[in-house]
């Protein structure tokens, strides 16, 4: 297993989060226990590489070349409502500063590197959550790969020790918001 070692922040998280990593430790080190069983670090790592947005493109992709019109459409609106979201994600980890669990607790295990230095909100979550919205918004019977895939990928961000709870909560919060922005735009129409 992979160690990741970051030297820590000038800057202090707000106070509610600070808060927030002390009521979630607990929480955060018994679900990040499963990441010391192979098999489960496994699962989750591929999971959580292919939220990274591999798997995102493809949908992309999927829909701008073989869903017609109505497909291209709903491809363009994902990229923008992603694009918006890497936007938002970026400034307020920037701005709130919150250390990842391992880095903030000696017992919470790194197992998978993280893509950045911070941990609030979850971009993973924010974008599995925002696409699986509006893709299912034009194409409901997507749900049935969607939506397990985006619960997998919100989970494994906490059991790869990269997130708090709260950090997947407000990711997904956020990426809801943006769906559902992105659907009042330009709701979804049938050709």
């Amino acid at each position: 297993m992979k160690t990741v070692v970051a030297t820590p922040s000038r800057s202090r998280p707000p106070r509610v989060l600070a808060v927030c990593d002390l009521l979630e430790q607990q929480l955060c080190l018994r679900i990040n226990a499963l990441a010391r069983q192979p098999g489960v670090r496994r699962l989750f790592a591929v999971v959580s590489r292919l939220g990274d947005g591999v798997f995102w493109y493809v949908l992309m992709a999927v829909c701008a070349l073989g869903l017609g019109p109505a497909g291209r459409i709903a491809a363009l609106q994902m990229a923008i409502a992603a694009l918006c979201g890497v936007a938002v994600y970026g400034v307020l980890k920037r701005r709130l500063v919150r250390e990842r669990p391992f880095v903030s607790h000696a017992g919470i295990v790194c197992a998978a590197p993280p893509l950045d230095r911070y941990s609030f909100p979850s971009g993973h979550t924010l974008h599995a959550v925002l696409f699986t919205t509006l893709a299912i918004a034009w194409f409901p019977l997507l749900a049935l790969v969607l939506v397990p895939f985006a619960l997998l990928v919100a989970a494994s961000r906490v059991i790869l020790g990269l997130h708090y709870p709260t950090d997947v909560l407000a990711g997904g919060l956020l990426g809801w918001s943006m769906a559902q922005t992105a659907l009042w735009l330009q709701p979804p129409f049938a050709l």
